[in-house]
């Protein structure tokens, strides 16, 4: 997509009196694939945009077609126009490739290679020692979240313990990368699967995604009470994974795989009394107050549920997470993401600006005058 972006090959194109931004058209860029390597033949490369297709990351920009036609058609990738589904799966795999990078990048990285019973590992690390760093460089508040965090990253086989034998624990146990995010991929490798949603099994694919519990469902968060027992509310929310007792198989017992769930959704009964117009939010003298929320995401995200379309409202607020401590409450409308005006936005494209944004997210919202 990058790559794309830059070789101009993704751009704005208008057909039929209308402008259609960051899409590119089909045999342009079958013929890009074959030029630069990625596909030997123009079936191979129908096949390679296929497979985008199934896993949710291009698609047709007015969703007419549901294949991949090697022809004048304009498709655009998810990412541009708001509608990559952010799953569980995915969130936790961006966070984890974020990390990743970040700590390749530095000088005297934790990232090591470590000999333990006469076997040496890659991308090795310490669990205090990366407990350490994410308290350092603010990428958790304290070390108890920063153990969620590397617990998450563990239950989706971002990381594992050298020999499989422990979970994520604040000591001297020795951990690494079981993904190596700078290899080279080639886009060939997505043909390799066995089933059309069903992704690689390869430790070093980017896709390999291990899960100790089956998710309940894919924009819902878990929190588990001081009782143990589960409560899923859904939600627009990093997830918190956390290991649920009696379970003694090994930790990875789950096939690897990342499915992702169909884009429409089933959306639970609003929680507004009746609809609410933008005219009406922004007439004057209306009955609404406009409040500017700053929300510091915790190890797990903000949580809150984002319903609704020009305008979305607040559905649902976890009374625990940053957002309630923020003083967000149900049924405000949102006016602004981080100082950009969304009232002609649907949840979904708010709910992704949220997601991609940073972690300390500033939301306006109005509010009815009681």
């Amino acid at each position: 997509r990058l790559r794309l972006h830059d070789r101009k090959l993704v751009k704005d194109r208008r057909y039929h009196l209308r402008t259609y931004p960051n899409c590119f058209v089909a045999k342009e860029l079958t013929d890009w694939l074959i030029d630069h390597k990625e596909a030997p033949d123009r079936e191979t490369g129908i096949r390679l945009m296929q497979k985008l297709m199934d896993h949710y990351i291009i698609h047709h920009v007015c969703d007419e077609h549901s294949d991949y036609k090697d022809a004048k058609l304009l498709y655009r990738f998810r990412k541009d126009d708001g509608t990559f589904p952010l799953t569980k799966d995915v969130k936790v795999f961006m966070r984890g490739q974020s990390l990743y990078e970040k700590l390749v990048s530095v000088e005297g990285s934790i990232l090591k290679v470590r000999e333990e019973n006469s076997v040496k590992y890659q991308r090795t690390f310490l669990g205090c020692e990366m407990i350490d760093w994410l308290v350092q460089e603010g990428e958790a508040e304290n070390r108890k979240e920063a153990v969620e965090l590397g617990r998450a990253l563990l239950e989706h086989g971002i990381i594992q313990h050298v020999s499989n034998r422990h979970h994520f624990f604040d000591s001297d146990i020795l951990y690494q990368f079981w993904i190596n995010f700078r290899r080279r991929r080639r886009l060939t490798e997505l043909l390799n699967e066995n089933s059309s949603r069903t992704l690689s099994e390869s430790p070093d694919s980017p896709f390999c995604l291990r899960k100790l519990n089956p998710d309940p469902g894919n924009t819902s968060f878990l929190s588990v009470q001081t009782n143990k027992e589960i409560k899923i509310v859904s939600a627009v929310r990093r997830s918190s994974i956390t290991s649920l007792a009696g379970n003694s198989n090994p930790y990875f017992s789950t096939t690897p795989t990342l499915v992702f769930p169909p884009v429409a959704e089933c959306n639970p009964k609003s929680v507004l009394k009746r609809p609410v117009t933008n005219e009406e939010l922004l007439s004057p003298g209306a009955p609404y107050i406009k409040k500017t929320l700053t929300i510091v995401g915790d190890a797990v995200g903000w949580g809150f549920v984002v319903r609704g379309g020009r305008p979305c409202h607040i559905q649902a607020v976890d009374p625990g997470g940053p957002a309630a401590a923020a003083g967000m409450k149900v049924c405000q409308f949102v006016f602004s993401v981080n100082g950009m005006y969304v009232l002609h936005l649907d949840y979904q494209t708010i709910s992704s600006l949220i997601m991609t944004g940073p972690r300390t997210l500033v939301m306006e919202v109005m509010e009815a005058i009681e």
